[in-house]
């Protein structure tokens, strides 16, 4: 028997178990956009993609509501394909595995893809629909949202008409979302020298994993620990402590939004060295361990033995850790504006190094323009002074809110209507496409919902069940109000 056969609603469940079998990883959204298009065609709606693969289409007004203005609805297609390391999964080919966890649905040791797949099955819903009253839609499905919003930055010019627009992108129940962060990334790339190891050392591969990751604009702020900063600096106190040693290896992280859960480092050392190497490093773990143990509690170092048959040099090794050590992770500031939220942050998101090189990609976000520049700076410093390249991504801007918003108006009154209470009208620290679009159609009245979702972005995901419902009746309820 289907999960879905007893969720409410039937049709936005049958369409979301239905997209967890579609192979939709950024960048690989083909087969998903074939899905939407296929729909379209059973139904004989229009539909038009743009040269960049976003697609949209074009839904009838309800019976008399042929003049109200249309209304774009705006999801992405795509989904960040992470798994934990002990998982057999291909994203490629192989289905997401949902079940039920209480009152949550999550994935069985993969991402889920709620984010955003659950706002794609509510726009494929209202294609079909007949008895939700609405003016004429424009069902707008961008793709690559989750690796830099490429999409929406390349938004075909006269796609849309509309100049309403709701976002289905944000995962909080009961909360209306009428701004973002915008963001930008830096490449370093450090030149590293490789020797040869000599028959007389050991090897070994160190694994730090167990920790929880999310999303690097949605979960900043818990302080959950970032794999590869933890991993390198246990390295650095051992260093710190004359523990000699040298790495043949290191990455984290894969994904330039999510916080790195797992760390791996392969390190070369005289093999009489082992004990006091292997004690050095746990004993700055432990430390780790306790700081982080309430939002770390299954963190754990293992130490195998491995192979390498060269190594970085110590200078190098030096540079490497230390560059990696003085990076800056987490939130640097928080808003004085908006209560509670964060206004810039970094994330040092993806380090690959072996060989001649050590690559670190690191996701910066704000909310204020000359703020996100300041923090970019800083990262720029600490590379030069590492005698690392640095190359910035030209970003994308933020969405400036606007309170006197006529979507979000008649989205609070059928929020007030629908639960008997006023929704929190916030913004977020991650990235939405609405700050994009904004730009390239001036004037476009914007505002965002969606469900409870928890943990995006890695294998925790899970998106309350019951939270489905509702948004879709906030979402329906507020076309309606719109269409009066």
């Amino acid at each position: 028997m289907s999960f879905v056969s007893d969720l409410e609603p039937k049709n936005v469940w049958r369409h979301f178990d239905e997209i967890l079998k579609i192979p939709r990883g950024s960048k690989n959204e083909a087969a998903m956009r074939a899905y939407v298009i296929g729909e379209a065609q059973k139904l004989g709606l229009e539909f038009k993609t743009d040269k960049t693969g976003n697609l949209v289409v074009r839904v009838p007004a309800s019976f008399g509501c042929e003049s109200v203005p249309i209304t774009i609805l705006q999801s992405h297609l795509d989904m960040v394909n992470d798994k934990n390391s002990d998982v057999q999964h291909d994203f490629n080919k192989d289905a997401i595995q949902p079940r039920r966890d209480g009152e949550y649905l999550k994935a069985s040791g993969t991402t889920l893809g709620s984010d955003n797949g659950i706002g794609v099955a509510a726009a494929l819903s209202l294609m079909e629909v007949k008895e939700v009253k609405h003016g004429p839609l424009e069902l707008l499905f961008t793709i690559d949202e989750e690796t830099g919003l490429t999409g929406a930055s390349n938004l075909g010019q006269g796609l849309l008409e509309g100049q309403i627009l709701i976002n289905l992108d944000t995962e909080e129940e009961g909360a209306l979302y009428v701004g973002c962060a915008g963001g930008a990334g830096s490449d370093i790339t450090l030149p590293l020298k490789s020797v040869k190891a000599t028959k007389m050392m050991a090897a070994l591969q160190l694994k730090l994993v167990g920790l929880r990751g999310g999303h690097s604009g949605v979960d900043i702020h818990l302080q959950r620990g970032n794999a590869s900063k933890l991993l390198a600096r246990a390295l650095y106190r051992a260093r710190r402590n004359k523990v000699a040693f040298n790495l043949a290896a290191f990455s984290g992280g894969n994904k330039h939004n999510a916080i790195p859960r797992e760390a791996f480092a392969t390190v070369v050392l005289p093999a009489k060295n082992r004990k006091k190497f292997e004690e050095a490093v746990q004993a700055e773990m432990a430390n780790i361990i306790d700081e982080y143990r309430t939002v770390e509690p299954d963190a754990k170092l293992v130490i195998t033995d491995g192979k390498a048959k060269e190594m970085w040099d110590a200078k190098s090794t030096h540079k490497a850790i230390a560059l990696i050590n003085a990076l800056p992770h987490g939130v640097l500031a928080m808003s004085n504006d908006i209560p509670g939220l964060v206004e810039t942050s970094t994330n040092v998101a993806v380090i690959t190094g072996g060989k001649n090189k050590l690559a670190i990609h690191c996701s910066t976000r704000s909310s204020v323009a000359s703020a996100l520049t300041a923090a970019r700076d800083r990262v720029q410093a600490i590379a030069e002074f590492s005698g690392a390249k640095v190359k910035e991504s030209e970003g994308y801007p933020g969405w400036k809110p606007n309170l006197k918003s006529h979507a979000l108006k008649v989205a609070k009154e059928t929020h007030r209507a629908l639960f008997g209470k006023e929704p929190e009208v916030k913004a977020i620290h991650a990235g939405l496409e609405c700050g994009i679009i904004g730009e390239k159609y001036p004037g476009m009245d914007m505002v965002s919902m969606g469900p409870q979702i928890e943990f995006p972005h890695s294998p925790d995901e899970r998106v309350k069940i019951k939270s489905v419902g509702d948004f879709y009746k906030l979402l329906t309820g507020t076309l309606e109000r719109l269409s009066a």
